[in-house]
């Protein structure tokens, strides 16, 4: 109807009849809209930051932020942190006004604390700053010009911006840690409190932000102070002076720093998580600046949760003409906080007491077999290779003895046919550790692996971007298909693997970063599956020099056999029709908080090897290289060298730290002495092809013939045990031709001798 009338009559009415419609219509909505009276929410943020209080353990009221404020008034502290869980509690209707224009009540609370720092002064600041000593001077000197009139240095004092004098910073804590997608970050956020997760990928270096520039005139000696609010502003170049306006000979301004102020500032690039990635796509990155108190909270690998306010940076002349969009978005940092990767929840990284972790020792006989079988409990089997890889999460002892540095981090490569869990165990060790970083041989260069050189968007300067080791540092890096890499990014990581560094000479940038991390490494043999007729470095296709670097080569083998078959059936089955994780054999699986807490404690932990079992390591070292020397070939004794010594030292250590002792014992090396032996039997098993297979048939014989059998019944319980039928053939006809078996194929029967 309103559209008809209007397309009638002179233009003249139709447009007042348009203006007409769009008055009533304006004001229709400014009916529904609820605006805020920000005069009286100062007063609710004012009430709220004097009475709010708590309940402690003793039944007693605590006025949290009082607390803080007091605090802040005697410059014990500098940041005010508002949790909005808080406020919720105290204000429903202030509490959503935040979430909906968070900058507008970050200013607001900064001109409450304003008012009410003044009132919380208990004891008189010593050391004073910079700062101080600039006000008092100018206090001394308006006083001075001005005489004993106190209004007239009132009005001067008002001259002075309120940010010159303001030394609190206000941010404020999520109530929860619900994130936002970055890529779902949007134009409805602006000015809003967003949170947003994601992995750390570059942090720069802290530098000063002007927030209060001061100038002074050549000409007049008048003070002007300017308001800085964006990274980017325009200087005063004309005084505004009485002085210069009455003789029209304006003086030129001069950047002063003494009465400048300045902040901390930061930049953060935060890129998203690969399972907030659509199919098809790349991961995006966006910025974040913190400001002050929030600068140095996280560093390039973590895995974190930022609550900020979501703005636009405007650009100017130059920058706006040559970019080709006309506002850059940022995120200004309220709360940074370490999150788990998997879980909405806050990191809770804090190592467990020794009073919970003696609560938790004690809560099964075999505390160590039902900690490692919660590795992967959905993961049937492979329990020697699970005490290993807890070995790898908990590690040893760094060493530097005459400033010679010596790793404790433990490296483990996982080698096996197709279809074993390899990849499996990669995921769930990823999912554990507090700080890991998993990544593909074919999907990783080694620049991406190491650093790789970049520009820096805002200064222009060549600075280094770290990669998946770098990022790593202290942790865990998962490499999978570490066999399809190549021979050039490959020996990227051998400094890694032993000096624990990342050398650099690059772009005239030359340097060397820290990269103490331990290499979960999986490969595939050569030829799809492990060919027992070849060696070990045929099958591998590995150099020496990479795998001596491996304190543990574990081979899993997958070698049909019937009991063991069925078990795993039944346990794949009850996964699938079971959505939660399956119990162990003896206990239930450990949560995987309890297990984190319980690790972080473990590494506080540096046990020591005594004196007294240096002969005993001595000796093993001592037998392993005689094992090598006497070997018919030198593949039999796998890649073995000092650093085998090594390897037994730091799972030793490794195994006093699940223990929290402080002293490593002889059962510890006797463990870890077993576990080596264990991960190269699984090799040089393999590798010894006939040999092996022979001697394991002839236990069978043993166990199995008492005196005459039959041979056919021999050979199905042979199949049934996992040996293959050719295999049992030629080393029955082996053993036949040493005189250890007798063999008649016409009656089927097989004879033991002796």
């Amino acid at each position: 109807m309103a559209r008809t009338a209007l397309s009638r009559g002179p233009l003249n009415t139709r447009l007042k009849s348009f203006n007409q419609l769009t008055i009533s219509s304006s004001i229709s909505r400014t009916d529904t809209m609820d605006f805020r009276d920000y005069e009286q929410d100062k007063q609710i943020i004012q009430e709220f930051l004097k009475e709010y209080f708590v309940i402690d353990d003793n039944g007693e009221k605590v006025f949290k932020y009082a607390l803080s404020m007091e605090k802040l008034a005697n410059r014990d502290e500098a940041l005010l942190t508002v949790d909005l869980a808080d406020l919720s509690r105290f204000n429903e209707g202030l509490y959503e006004a935040v979430l909906g224009n968070t900058k507008r009540y970050e200013q607001l609370f900064h001109q409450t604390l304003d008012d009410l720092l003044p009132k919380y002064v208990t004891k008189e600041v010593i050391a004073k700053d910079i700062m101080d000593v600039f006000i008092e001077q100018r206090r001394f000197i308006a006083q001075r010009n001005q005489g004993p009139n106190q209004q007239a240095t009132q009005q001067a004092e008002n001259t002075y911006p309120p940010e010159l004098f303001r030394r609190a910073e206000v941010s404020f804590k999520p109530a929860n840690f619900i994130s936002t997608p970055i890529r779902m970050v949007k134009a409805e956020h602006i000015g809003k409190l967003v949170t947003v997760r994601g992995i750390v990928i570059r942090v720069s270096d802290v530098k000063p932000r002007i927030t209060v520039a001061c100038y002074t005139c050549d000409q007049c000696g008048y003070e002007t102070f300017q308001t800085v609010t964006t990274p980017e502003f325009t200087p005063l170049f004309e005084c505004g002076s009485m002085t210069c306006k009455a003789s029209k000979n304006f003086g030129r301004l001069t950047l002063q720093t003494r009465g400048s102020t300045f902040t901390k500032l930061q930049e953060v690039k935060l890129q998203e998580h690969s399972d907030q990635v659509p199919t098809g796509h790349i991961p995006r990155s966006i910025t974040i600046l913190a400001f002050g108190e929030q600068t140095r909270r996280c560093v390039p690998g973590d895995h974190v949760s930022i609550s900020g306010v979501f703005l636009t940076l405007e650009r100017s002349a130059y920058r706006l003409r040559t970019g080709g969009l006309s506002a850059d978005t940022y995120i200004q940092a309220h709360y940074i906080t370490k999150m788990n990767k998997t879980e909405d929840d806050e990191l809770n990284v804090e190592p467990m007491s020794s009073e919970e972790a003696t609560q938790f020792i004690q809560g099964g006989e075999d505390f160590l077999n039902r900690l490692s079988r919660s590795i992967a409990p959905e993961i049937f089997g492979h329990d020697s290779l699970k005490k290993a890889l807890l070995l790898l999460l908990v590690g040893g002892v760094d060493k530097s003895p005459n400033g010679m540095r010596i790793r404790g981090n433990i490296n483990i490569c996982l080698m096996g046919d197709p279809g074993v869990a390899k990849s499996q165990l990669l995921a769930f060790i990823d999912r554990l550790a507090s700080r890991c970083q998993y990544t593909t041989g074919r999907g990783s260069s080694g620049v991406g692996l190491t650093a790789a050189v970049m520009k820096d968007p805002i200064t222009g300067e060549m600075t280094l971007e770290g990669g998946a080791l770098v990022l790593a540092d202290e942790g865990i890096c998962c490499i999978d298909e570490f066999d399809k890499m190549l021979d050039a990014d490959r020996t990227a990581i051998h400094e890694v693997m032993e000096q624990q560094t990342v050398s650099i000479a690059k772009a005239g940038i030359m340097t060397t970063l820290n990269a103490r991390v331990s290499i979960l490494a999986a490969a595939n043999p050569a030829y799809g599956r492990y060919n027992m007729n070849r060696s070990v470095t045929d099958n591998l296709q590995l150099p020496p020099a990479l795998l001596s670097r491996f304190d543990l080569l574990w081979l899993i083998k997958d070698r049909p056999e019937q009991q063991r078959d069925l078990d795993l059936a039944q346990h794949v089955t009850s996964i699938h029709k079971n959505p939660n994780a399956p119990q162990t054999v003896e206990n239930e699986a450990i949560d995987m908080k309890v297990m984190r807490r319980y690790i972080e404690l473990c590494k506080t932990k540096n046990p020591i090897v005594p004196k007294e079992l240096d002969d005993m390591l001595i000796n093993i070292y001592l037998e392993i290289r005689d094992r090598k020397r006497t070997a018919s070939s030198p593949d039999d004794a796998l890649f073995t060298s000092p650093r085998s010594l090594l390897a037994i030292i730091r799972l030793s250590t490794a195994f006093a730290r699940l223990r929290l002792a402080d002293k490593v014992e002889e059962d510890d090396v006797k463990a870890a002495l077993q576990l080596f032996k264990s991960s190269r039997e699984s090799i040089e098993g393999a590798a010894d092809g006939g040999h092996s297979v022979g001697q394991a048939v002839l236990d069978l014989v043993k166990e199995i013939v008492d005196g005459t059998h039959r041979l056919s019944d021999f050979i199905k319980i042979a199949r049934s045990r996992g040996f293959d039928v050719n295999d049992v053939n030629t080393a029955l006809e082996r053993l036949q031709k040493m005189d250890a078996v007798e063999l008649d194929q016409e009656a089927d029967e097989i004879t033991l001798i002796g």
